[in-house]
This record gives structure tokens, C-alpha cells and sequence, in this order.
């Protein structure tokens, strides 16, 4: 391996290097003078300078470039990086008006925020097993602080505690599976592994590597069976990191199991298409029943996010390499949507106690009464969720199902129609609340003057872009088809 690096492969990096130089910056601002309001301002212009960097790059059309054989930036790479420096965006400006008023130290937030994002960007650009671990696990860690930062949260400290414990023993599978597939292929690159793992597809030991490190990606990407962990820690975890933990480290983990399923050889695996279709089939089914019975609208959320990983598996059931852009129109949609639907009760929320987080769907009774503008934007959240026509999230449906037709996995389209069936009556459910008569007492919100907010502004402006790309889903599209593995030499 050539571990020396040219000017142009330090220039492909450039983004990623912005968001580490931020994380420095960010850190000595906090050594010399803490100002919540000056470091958070600091991570912002960071994250759109490396938002812009790689628009640029999306619009000159750069040509993919291998850096010393662990890294490819390829447009997939610079699509997906975008969508996690958005979503990063999105949770800093959450952030800043929810942990405003804790009484803690607030600044340390944003470097856990920078640190994890720099690993989020690695990942979706890795193409070997050792930057695969490094990067997963450098934007895991940060994430473990950012769920209990509000530790005097009993459920915030949980949360962080459970997801520390169970991401550790993913990645200790992750790491196994790494070790058995190495043993027999003396591979380490996906490419090179896939050439020497279809000449052990018999091995039992391939096919139990292979199977650990799918597993430990479905760990992380809250598919069933291996999503229990999912709606205790979104529900212990502050709302805004909430959805860093749904947004960022969803897509990072989507784009770096994209590269690696498509680049390694693992669907050529006698019986992979088989666990994938049952993973599929149980994330659809446990997600969507489990979420009907939730009362707590941040577990209804986590619930949801595992159908629609349920959703999106059937995409790359019924994908190939070349067709990545139905996966991305997915993703894409679900961030958006994610993001506004956290905001909306991120803004209604409070790090300060148990009680003035706005989990409890009677929080939101009567709600459009004294907020209407929220209700609104949180009322087309749901929607699109749920795949109604006009939003995005039908055009994100909509092209699932295609694909599946289009594969002939008529099976799996049916349970994409029958999940979202069920889901239509808890996304229903939470809008109806919102819309019925106020309670005698209502519920003190945290944010009062949301629309004056920065984190108001922007959870309007992500209803009002679901609505847009709802009816004019040309936009999408021609995002997502931007999206194409570059396959390292």
C-alpha cells in the first residue's frame, strides 16, 4: 500500500479537512474564553464551508480520486457527505436554542458534534476494512458523550450508557467478522476481498465473517432484530442529538454499507438476498406494529425510522450498483423529514428535567391552537412519513416500490403497501391530536417565540422544501442520480 499522498488527494479531502480544522478552532475557543453563542457560530461556518466546497465539486463534476487505497471520493461520496453536513447543520441550529438555558458547560457539545461528523464523512468515502472500523468507530464515540450530555437527565445518562455498551459489542462482531473474512482472502480492500471471496463461498468461516459484519451494520442502522436499543435511546437521549443520531449517523452508515455490500462480493453469498429479505420483511413488521402501541412521540419516531430502513433494504434488495439513486432519493427524504420532525419537538423541549421534554403525545394536545405554524410544519412531516401524495415522502415510496416491481420482488412491494397501511394510523394519530380542542391547562412550551428562532426558521424552511420536492420531484432525482460508486483500481 502507497501511504504517500499527492496534492490533488489532499485537495479531494479538502471538506473533510475543514470539518477537522473546525474541530481544533472549536476546541481553543473553548480553552480561551467559553461563549456558547461564539463556538457554535464557529461550527456553523465550518460545516457550510465544507457544505460549499463539495457543491462546488458537485457542480465541476471532479473525477474520483484513490486516496492511498482506503479512501474514494467519488460523487456517492460527495452526495452523501452533503446530506451529513446538512443534517449536522440542522442539529447545531437545534442545539443551540435547546441547550441555551442548561445550566451546564454547552460549548463541549459542538466539538463532540465536529469530531463525529469528521468520522461520519470518512465513512462514506472508505473503501477498506481498516478505515471501514476507524471511521465508524471515530463517529460512534463522539455520539456516546452527545446522548448523556444533559446527565442530569436520568434518562439522558441511560441512554448513553446503553448505546456505549451495545455499540461496543456491534463493533467487536464488526471486528470478528472483519478477522474471518481476512483469514481466508488476505484482503483488506473491498474490491480486492470480493475477487478472492467468491473462491471461498464454501468456506463456513467466510459465510460467518460476512454474516457478523452484516449483522453489526444492521445494529447500527436499527434494523430488526437488532433494533431494541432504538427507541429507549432516542427517547433518553437531549431531542436535538436525538436527530444527529437519526440523521447523520443513519446516512453515514447507509453510504458506508452501500459502498461495501456493492463493492465487496457479499450479495454473491449463496443465502445473502435471503437474510436481507427476512432482516427487510421484520424491520417493516416490528417497526410499524411496535410504533400503533407508542404513546411517546420520540418512540414513535424511533419505531418509524426502523420501518423505513425496512423500506430502504427493499431498495438495495432490488438494486445494483448501477442503480444506487432510488437508495439516495430514499435517504435523502427521510433526513429532511427526520429533521423536521425532531425539530418541531426539539423547539418544544428543555434539557433541564424529564418533564419538559415534549415526548408525551398529550403535550401535543390542542397544540395548533397556540402554535399553529409549528403544528402546521409538524403536520407535513407526518404526511410525508407516511407517504402521502404532495410531499416527498411519496416520491420516496413510490420509487421503493417501482424498484421492487421492477426486480419482480412483488412480495416485499406488498409489504412496503401494507407497512405503510399501518403506519398511516400513528402518524394520523399524532396530527389528530394536534388538532383537537386545547386542555384547560396547557402545556408551557420551552421556546416561545419559535418563528424568531434560527432552529424555527429552519424547520419551516425543511416543511416547506418536503412540499416543494413533493410536487416537483424532478430536483430529487436528478440529486440522487448525481450518486455513483466509483469502483478503486
Amino acid at each position: 500500500m502507497n501511504f504517500s499522498i499527492s496534492f490533488s488527494e489532499l485537495y479531494a479531502l479538502a471538506p473533510v479537512m475543514i470539518v477537522a480544522l473546525t474541530a481544533v478552532i472549536t476546541m481553543l475557543l473553548v480553552a480561551l474564553k467559553r461563549h456558547h453563542t461564539i463556538v457554535a457560530t464557529a461550527t456553523v461556518v465550518g460545516l457550510n464551508l465544507a457544505a460549499l466546497l463539495i457543491i462546488r465539486d458537485l457542480w465541476l463534476g471532479v473525477e474520483p480520486v484513490n486516496i492511498m487505497g482506503l479512501f474514494v471520493i467519488d460523487p456517492f461520496a460527495h452526495v452523501y457527505m452533503l446530506m451529513i453536513l446538512v443534517a449536522a447543520l440542522a442539529c447545531c441550529t437545534l442545539s443551540h436554542a435547546y441547550i441555551d438555558s442548561y445550566q451546564d458547560q454547552k460549548e463541549e457539545l459542538y466539538l463532540l458534534v465536529l469530531v463525529s461528523v469528521f468520522g461520519a464523512m470518512l465513512m462514506v468515502a472508505s473503501t477498506h476494512y481498516a478505515s471501514f472500523f476507524i471511521s465508524l468507530e471515530t463517529m460512534s464515540i463522539p455520539v456516546y458523550g452527545m446522548l448523556a450530555y444533559t446527565y442530569q437527565r436520568r434518562n439522558s445518562l441511560e441512554a448513553g450508557i446503553k448505546y456505549l455498551v451495545l455499540s461496543a459489542t456491534a463493533s467487536a462482531m464488526l471486528l470478528m467478522g472483519f478477522a474471518y473474512v481476512y483469514a481466508y482472502t488476505g484482503e483488506m480492500g473491498f474490491t480486492n476481498s470480493a475477487l478472492k471471496i467468491i473462491e471461498h463461498l464454501n468456506e463456513p468461516l467466510v459465510v460467518i465473517g460476512l454474516g457478523l459484519v452484516l449483522f453489526a451494520c444492521a445494529f447500527k442502522l436499527s434494523l430488526a432484530p437488532f433494533h431494541k436499543w432504538t427507541p429507549d435511546v432516542y427517547q433518553g437521549a437531549p431531542t436535538p442529538m436525538a436527530t444527529f443520531l437519526a440523521t447523520v449517523a443513519k446516512v453515514a452508515m447507509l453510504g458506508l454499507v452501500l459502498r461495501y455490500i456493492l463493492t465487496s462480493g457479499t450479495l454473491v453469498l449463496d443465502g445473502m438476498m435471503t437474510v436481507l429479505t427476512i432482516i427487510a420483511v421484520m424491520s417493516i413488521v416490528v417497526g410499524n406494529l411496535l410504533a400503533v402501541t407508542q404513546v411517546n412521540i420520540k418512540r414513535i419516531l424511533a419505531y418509524s425510522s426502523i420501518a423505513h430502513f425496512g423500506y430502504l433494504l427493499v431498495a438495495l434488495i432490488s438494486t445494483d450498483v448501477s442503480s444506487v439513486q432510488t437508495i439516495t432519493v430514499y435517504i435523502a427524504t427521510y433526513t429532511l423529514t427526520t429533521i423536521g420532525a425532531f425539530g418541531a419537538v426539539s423547539l418544544m423541549s428543555s434539557p433541564y428535567n424529564n418533564l419538559d421534554e415534549a415526548e408525551s403525545l398529550a403535550d401535543y394536545r390542542g397544540l395548533f391552537w397556540r402554535r399553529p405554524v409549528l403544528t402546521a410544519t409538524l403536520t407535513v412531516m407526518m404526511l410525508s412519513l407516511a407517504g402521502i401524495p404532495l410531499t416527498a415522502g411519496f416520491i420516496a415510496k413510490f420509487v421503493v416500490v417501482l424498484s421492487a416491481v421492477a426486480a419482480t420482488n412483488w412480495f416485499l412491494a406488498a409489504m412496503i403497501i401494507i407497512g405503510s397501511g399501518i403506519g398511516l394510523y400513528y402518524y394520523l394519530r399524532v396530527m389528530v391530536v394536534m388538532y383537537m380542542t386545547a386542555p384547560d391547562v396547557p402545556r408551557i412550551d420551552a421556546q416561545g417565540n419559535w418563528g424568531k428562532t434560527a432552529g424555527g426558521a429552519m424547520v419551516l424552511g425543511a416543511a416547506l422544501l418536503v412540499l416543494f420536492l413533493g410536487i416537483y420531484p424532478e430536483a430529487l432525482l436528478n440529486f440522487a442520480e448525481l450518486a455513483k460508486i466509483a469502483v478503486p483500481h
